[in-house]
């Protein structure tokens, strides 16, 4: 069964992945490469992307590391 989130929250949600994907693209990355850097599945970084997962503050460090940047810069 999936989680229901409001408006505001699937917004938020939205606004993390399009951070995410637009410094991976500056970083000139694929989901794959990284996912691979981060140890993460590419399949969940796209959908990190798309807003459609509550990312974990672990899984958001990782991400920030893997992109080089303090995990704040990507909130």
């Amino acid at each position: 069964m999936g989680t229901s989130y409001s408006k505001d929250e699937k917004l938020f949600l939205k606004q993390v992945g399009d951070r995410i994907r637009d410094l991976r693209i500056a970083a000139n990355l694929s989901q794959e490469k990284l996912a691979f850097a981060c140890d993460l599945d590419r399949t969940y970084i796209g959908s990190v992307e798309r807003g459609e997962r509550n990312i974990s503050a672990l899984n958001l460090k990782k991400i920030a590391k893997a992109l080089n940047v303090k995990p704040a810069d990507l909130l």
